[in-house]
């Protein structure tokens, strides 16, 4: 077993503490070590009514991000110290901006504004303002689905900036790979990552066997149709056979040359949908956003 800063019989120690000083459920309490890598507290907060965090010293500014992520309400009950005993306080987030962490602890973070449900399609004035021209968030949302994501999925998103970024907040237990081959989108998507607080975000400029070492090996990829593709392609399949894709595309032709390529490449059945998105004006009309064609399918079927 891996050497962790706190190990069952200190989050048992904690939650006993808590639950002689407050009124909480403990039952409905999502507990939350971020002292291991890869672990998002902002969109764990936003989710959850009530987290027991585990941290360690030398978070400074850890209140001020989560004010800045729109958390000032929350509340924090805490100690002074390292240790589950003594007095307890709590104050909002909001007072405490000013304050870091001074010792390895738990606190207990209630949010009574947390939403109790998956959200798929972020809007867009969400992300941070950039090179990016993000995909509209009906279509983010399908996407989403198509990837199929759940708790500790490894995912690598090629070239689908918003992509990554909501499917780390979806998939707290694991990796986002994203690969941005502008130099432009990876700085506004290390704001994205900042401004959400996200820890299971590893950025690269490519892909290939230099890059992705020592990375966890993804089980689906979403990527935007390029020049690279079939070399993307083949180069993840060489590290998980079994791979998931899910691929966009704007382009009919290349939509359609997706059947010989997936057979090429030994990948059976690729479903190819188009998705079609218009909205209502001001002035009474229909818009019609960008109809762009999806291919989802897995190999070693």
């Amino acid at each position: 077993m891996e050497n962790r800063i706190f190990n069952n019989t200190h989050v048992l120690a904690w939650l006993q503490y808590f639950s002689d000083h407050t009124e909480v459920d403990l039952e409905h309490v999502k507990i939350l070590d971020i002292t291991r890598k890869n672990k998002n507290l902002i969109p764990t907060v936003e989710a959850h009514r009530s987290v027991l965090v585990f941290t360690e010293a030398g978070h400074a500014d850890i209140f001020y991000r989560m004010y800045n992520a729109g958390l000032g309400e929350c509340i924090v009950v805490y100690n002074e110290g390292s240790e589950p005993s003594g007095p307890i306080k709590q104050s909002k987030v909001a007072d405490m901006i000013d304050r870091g962490i001074n010792a390895s602890a738990g606190m207990l973070i209630l949010n009574d504004h947390a939403r109790s449900t998956l959200k798929f399609g972020m809007d867009n004035r969400a992300f941070a303002y950039g090179s990016v021209r993000y995909v509209g968030s009906e279509l983010r949302a399908i996407i989403l689905s198509k990837m199929q994501i759940n708790e500790g999925k490894n995912i690598c998103v090629i070239s689908g900036e918003s992509i990554a970024v909501e499917a780390a907040i979806l998939d707290g237990e694991g990796t986002v790979i994203a690969v941005e081959y502008n130099s432009n989108d990876r700085s506004t998507l290390e704001d994205n990552v900042g401004q959400f607080g996200l820890n299971n975000v590893v950025i690269i400029d490519h892909v290939d066997e230099q890059t992705m070492s020592g990375l966890p090996v993804p089980d689906v990829t979403m990527l935007v149709a390029s020049a690279s593709m079939e070399q993307e392609m083949e180069y993840l399949l060489s590290i998980n056979p079994n791979m998931e894709f899910v691929v966009y595309t704007l382009d009919f032709f290349v939509a359609a040359s997706m059947t010989a390529l997936c057979k090429k490449l030994n990948i059976r059945d690729p479903e190819i949908v188009q998705i079609s998105v218009s909205k209502l004006t001001s002035k009474n009309t229909y818009q019609a956003q960008p109809a762009p064609w999806l291919i989802s399918c897995k190999a070693g079927e």
